[in-house]
């Protein structure tokens, strides 16, 4: 498929403000994380691949995706999301 090109009017969610930041995590940070909270990669909250921010990184089905927030009272919290159909 080809891909479109980037038009001003456009709507890019990684840029806004109050989207926070989203990206594939390689196999090795995810076998670590798996392994921390000692759970297997199904049993993770979902995020859809036609989610907006998903669509943005490209992010394919069966990823998972670190997405960080700037929190005010724990400074920077961390949340992972298995991408489904």
């Amino acid at each position: 498929m080809k891909e479109k090109e980037r038009t001003e009017r456009e709507f890019m969610p990684l840029e806004h403000k109050l989207v926070p930041r989203h990206e594939i995590m390689d196999e090795n940070d995810l076998k670590k994380i798996l392994a921390e909270y000692n759970i297997e990669k199904e049993q993770m909250p979902k995020i859809r691949v036609s989610d907006p921010a998903a669509l943005s990184i490209k992010a394919k089905v069966g990823d998972v995706v670190r997405i960080t927030r700037d929190s005010p009272t724990a400074g920077r919290a961390i949340f992972y999301r298995l991408v489904i159909a």
